[in-house]
């Protein structure tokens, strides 16, 4: 079994379903809302936990899918 790069992967994709949105738009939206330059490729490595993800992205990512960065990282206790 491979290492896992990232903890949060499957919740961000679970999220990201939640709020209908294609891997490409959260990355458009990562751009034009925070100036963070990610590509469809890297929303999918970081869903599949094969990239690592920043502190920055990670805080990124919960507010445009307007979820707590902790449930990203934990999930539900």
């Amino acid at each position: 079994m491979e290492d896992k790069l990232n903890i949060s992967g499957e919740r961000i994709r679970q999220a990201r379903l939640q709020h209908e949105l294609a891997q490409v738009e959260l990355a458009a939206a990562l751009n034009v809302d925070y100036g963070i330059k990610l590509e469809q490729s890297d929303i999918s490595e970081i869903e599949r936990q094969v990239r690592s993800l920043r502190d920055y992205e990670l805080d990124a990512i919960s507010k445009v899918l307007d979820i707590d960065p902790i449930w990203l990282l934990r999930g539900d206790h």
